[in-house]
């Protein structure tokens, strides 16, 4: 980071200390990404850094979401995981021909959190740094009246802008319908500026030339001018540290708060160990 940054950096850590939270478990590249979201003002920055942290608290307070929350959504298989770009951000596609708009509106909402945190979490190096991108790709091809979700993309995006903050490093749409053109005319009312500036619409072959250039035929799927397979994303499987957000957590949830009942009976402080628990997954979700 520049001097300016830095400075930046430092003014926000003191602004979140004011508002009653803390900086203390997320490095700069972390916080860099709240202070571009609000323009590299430290205030709003800080602002937006604490709404982000009571909003995770209180929506994912084991710290992620496991597939046995979202199995409605997940059944559908219309998310799938692809692997790097060239500029190594992870690929997801969305086939929007076979999602049909929620009834459970809360569940949905967790699977924009399940997919976002797995995408994110499948470009880890070892550990977190906290300034991962993903590139999101929505297939449109073959969608019906059916599959017209206004609601559920204005969900996405506004969980993107809010909580994943400077997460997208592009999105893709594909082979965008003439009936759809009214529809996502309404939905980018509802997008800041940033996040427009990352749509790119791709409407003829040259675009999908360029678009594959972009994200490179080892990621895509043939059916998109790559050579590899689409792989859904449940099906995905995490590297051990990659994992430990899924699996170690779901482990220590159940084991802690199953014996809780026991425990108590021996003499065992259950809320302290609730407290316990719950700063074992703030410090290794952020």
């Amino acid at each position: 980071m520049d001097g300016s940054s830095e400075i930046a950096v430092t003014k926000l850590r003191k602004s979140v200390q004011k508002l009653g939270s803390s900086t203390e478990e997320h490095g700069d590249p972390t916080l860099m990404r709240f202070l571009i979201a609000r323009s590299m003002d430290p205030d709003k920055a800080a602002k937006m850094f604490v709404q982000w942290q009571k909003w995770r608290a209180a929506f994912v307070p084991s710290g992620f979401v496991p597939d046995s929350q979202v199995q409605d959504e997940l059944g559908a298989r219309k998310v799938y995981l692809q692997g790097l770009s060239k500029e190594g951000y992870p690929v997801m596609i969305i086939k929007a021909s076979k999602h049909l708009p929620s009834k459970d509106q809360l569940q949905f909402k967790k699977f924009v959190v399940h997919l976002l945190d797995k995408t994110i979490a499948s470009s880890f190096k070892g550990s977190e740094i906290g300034n991962e991108k993903l590139i999101a790709v929505l297939d449109l091809k073959q969608i019906a009246y059916k599959n017209i979700d206004a609601r559920g993309l204005i969900t996405g995006f506004q969980f993107l802008q809010s909580y994943y903050p400077e997460r997208l490093a592009k999105c893709f749409l594909l082979d965008m319908p003439w009936f759809f053109v009214s529809v996502w005319r309404m939905v980018s009312h509802f997008l800041e500026r940033a996040t427009l500036e990352k749509i790119v619409i791709v409407s003829n072959e040259n675009e999908m030339r360029e678009f594959i250039g972009e994200i490179g035929e080892a990621a895509l799927p043939e059916e998109y001018g790559g050579q590899a397979e689409l792989v859904a994303l449940q099906d995905v499987v995490l590297t051990p540290v990659e994992r430990r957000f899924f699996d170690v957590i779901s482990f220590s949830c159940t084991m802690c708060l199953g014996l809780l009942p026991r425990w108590r009976g021996k003499g065992v402080d259950g809320e302290r160990v609730t407290k316990i628990y719950s700063l074992f997954v703030r410090t290794t979700h952020r």
